[in-house]
């Protein structure tokens, strides 16, 4: 049976305790720090060479996708009641607003070196040590809104401006695609500061601190907000029936992103699934 996924803003404190106990115990199993890893190895840009299947490609829902479900099976294996809930970043838009309060996430970081400080995953509670990054600081850190170069969360206006393209992506398949519901959600623009990241890049910036970068798992809200793209590829296939993952086939040997992208019936690293089996989830969750 489905279970079902729920706004991080609706959650009951009862909820709220369940879901931050099982992260804190993944991440004393040790289970967490290999999501993280698993994260950085796989954050392939189109300046490097070799297959792309995380980000800057069509593969990015997908992957995403079986990422979180990872980490969710992880969670229920240790309370089978949490699901990972979804923040609505279009309507919680506030820096006090769920899920930045001290019984969920804890809020931004203090000024001096944006250290999070209030919250289950503060480093002093002892329970949320960084162990897995691109820097040496042990401790989460987090600039919500940037403190010194503010930038706004995306709007809904952003959103839906993706959500109305009919075609999933299009060529090149990578950062550059002018067009496509993938590269409008993922958020790769032109131009400098706000204008170059849209809707789920912007999110990120926005955040700053650890979730910046390869490494962004280590800010516990990455999966609130992966859960929240994922919920915006389940609307869109629902808006547009009959819409499809592309490239369906894979680009022909001599084009530039030959053997760099994931087809529809190729499997995608690290695991032995496909895009097209990742496409309906309706029999393992569904959002309320």
């Amino acid at each position: 049976m489905a279970y079902i996924r729920r706004d991080a803003s609706t959650l009951t404190s009862a909820e709220k305790r369940r879901f931050v106990k099982a992260l804190l115990e993944v991440k004393r199993r040790g289970e967490y720090d290999e999501f993280v890893r698993m994260h950085i190895d796989f954050y392939v840009t189109d300046g490097e060479g070799g297959l792309r299947t995380a980000h800057m490609t069509p593969s990015f829902l997908p992957w995403h996708r079986r990422f979180l479900l990872d980490l969710e099976r992880a969670l229920r294996r240790v309370d089978s009641s949490v699901t990972v809930p979804y923040w609505d970043w279009t309507k919680d838009r506030r820096a006090g607003a769920a899920p930045w309060t001290k019984d969920l996430l804890g809020g931004t970081g203090r000024l001096s070196d944006r250290q999070v400080t209030s919250g289950p995953f503060a480093w002093s509670t002892g329970n949320w040590t960084i162990k897995e990054g691109v820097t040496d600081e042990e401790y989460l850190t987090r600039d919500l809104g940037r403190t010194r170069d503010p930038i706004e969360l995306p709007t809904k206006a952003e959103l839906a401006a993706a959500l109305d393209d009919p075609v999933y992506d299009v060529s090149p398949w990578d950062s550059t695609s002018p067009k496509g519901f993938r590269n409008r959600l993922e958020g790769w623009g032109s131009g400098r500061g706000a204008a170059a990241w849209r809707n789920h890049n912007r999110v990120h910036r926005w955040v700053g601190g650890a979730m910046v970068g390869g490494a962004s798992v280590n800010d516990p809200v990455f999966w609130m907000h992966h859960a929240f793209v994922d919920l915006q590829w389940y609307r869109w296939q629902r808006r547009h029936a009959g819409a499809r993952y592309l490239p369906a086939k894979p680009p022909a040997a001599g084009t530039s992103q030959y053997r760099r992208i994931v087809a529809r019936h190729e499997k995608l690293p690290p695991w032995d699934v496909t895009p097209d089996s990742l496409e309906d989830v309706s029999a393992i969750y569904r959002y309320a």
